[in-house]
């Protein structure tokens, strides 16, 4: 098979497979900061041995390199367990559109970053995303389940956009697998000491079902990005990435039943087309830029 066709399957199945991550949320009855730690354990050893096994060192660079691997993982400790507390209090559906605002969030967080100016397209987006959100927002107050889900997963795309222009900026000169493999390390000892007794007495299926996302739903896709990579632009990458709320939305109402609103998926769409639209600037911007 031709080399390109081939990354792009494994690229939508990555995709695919991230989007599968929300249902465990829901599959698996810990909380979102058992279900955190329990997914990263085995993620980061098999992380760790595919590195080995690609022939790449271990070792970073500098001391520097270490602690900003440290506050990277610290950050990304804090992104998982509200993406998935975001979709414990709502759903699997409110929760992961509400993750999805993190492109449009970025691009508002980036002058802070790279001493750019804010463009008058990039407000608007922002407006189509704030349309988006109170479409699925019922009311205005935390006590309803569906407004404290749309808060926190907004929280968690707000950490999510705050770890990748930190990661552009200061550690992106490791492959991904590597830089994932010690940032996901890093959430194992930010965590353990607030693990629940739940985590300790949970029965076998959720114990397999924790092997299972921290394998095949974690370490998995992560390997199959930095295959995939030599093969296609950052740019296809970063498309079909948008596809996961798609995804993980109809993974939601075939294996869980779930019955998104038409207010949700209409606010869905809004925030998707936001996502695609930063997308494809973006990378329209660096062309012109080199």
């Amino acid at each position: 098979m031709d080399p390109v066709k081939k990354s792009l399957i494994n690229l939508h199945l990555t995709v695919m497979l991230l989007g599968g991550t929300a249902l465990f949320s829901k599959l698996i009855p810990l909380s979102a900061l058992d279900i955190t730690f329990g997914r990263s354990l085995p993620a980061f050893l098999l992380l760790f041995a595919y590195v080995k096994l690609s022939g790449e060192s271990l070792r970073l660079n500098s001391s520097r390199d270490y602690l900003i691997a440290a506050g990277l993982g610290a950050i990304m400790a804090v992104h998982w367990v509200t993406y998935f507390a975001a979709m414990q209090y709502s759903s699997v559906s409110v929760g992961i559109i509400a993750l999805f605002t993190f492109p449009v969030i970025t691009v508002l967080l980036e002058p802070f970053f790279e001493k750019t100016r804010i463009a008058w397209q990039d407000l608007t987006s922002a407006l189509v995303v704030l349309v988006g959100i109170y479409m699925i927002v019922p009311d205005f107050s935390l006590s309803n389940e569906v407004t404290l889900g749309v808060s926190v997963g907004v929280f968690s795309a707000f950490l999510y956009a705050m770890r990748n222009l930190m990661h552009r900026r200061y550690f992106s000169h490791y492959s991904g697998a590597k830089a994932m493999a010690y940032q996901i390390a890093v959430i194992c000892p930010c965590l353990i000491w607030f693990i629940s007794d739940d985590m300790i007495t949970m029965d076998i299926n959720a114990a397999l079902l924790l092997l299972l996302l921290g394998t095949v739903f974690t370490a998995l896709p992560h390997a199959l990005v930095a295959a995939s990579l030599k093969h296609l632009r950052a740019k296809t990458f970063s498309l079909v990435a948008c596809m996961q709320p798609f995804y993980g939305v109809v993974f939601a109402i075939i294996l869980l039943n779930e019955a998104p609103t038409w207010q949700t998926l209409v606010g869905g769409i809004l925030v998707i087309s936001a996502a695609v639209y930063e997308t494809v600037n973006t990378h329209r911007q660096h062309q012109k830029a080199k």
